[in-house]
């Protein structure tokens, strides 16, 4: 049975490139457009979250913070894909619950690996 992964972003081209890229690797992609929206779509049993950090409504630092409260959601694996690449930044995912960090624009090869890596 295919991996489910929640992909997060408020850039519909972010959302298409993740989601090309993760299908054709065999995973199954629940697309959300931002935090609110993603936490809607944890009705569903996932195996892993993919979060850009700003977004409107509620950002990914917000969304992991939410996700750790859910408890059929804390062992999930989160994963940051931003823009955003200050040492601060990825201290304050890590401290929200955050699994890892990959900066836009992203290799896809990069992308599957750290996938692969931390669905196991």
């Amino acid at each position: 049975m295919a991996k489910v992964i929640l992909t997060v972003d408020d850039s519909a081209s972010v959302r298409q490139m993740v989601r090309f890229t993760l299908a054709d690797a065999g995973y199954t992609v629940i697309e959300a457009v931002d935090g609110k929206d993603a936490l809607s779509k944890l009705t569903s049993p996932v195996n892993l979250v993919i979060t850009d950090l700003n977004m409107p409504n509620l950002d990914g630092i917000g969304l992991i913070r939410s996700v750790r409260t859910l408890p059929a959601c804390k062992g999930i694996p989160i994963i940051m894909l931003t823009t955003e690449s200050q040492e601060a930044r990825k201290l304050e995912g890590k401290a929200a619950g955050a699994t890892g960090w990959i900066v836009k624009p992203f290799a896809t090869q990069q992308l599957l690996a750290v996938v692969k890596r931390v669905l196991g």
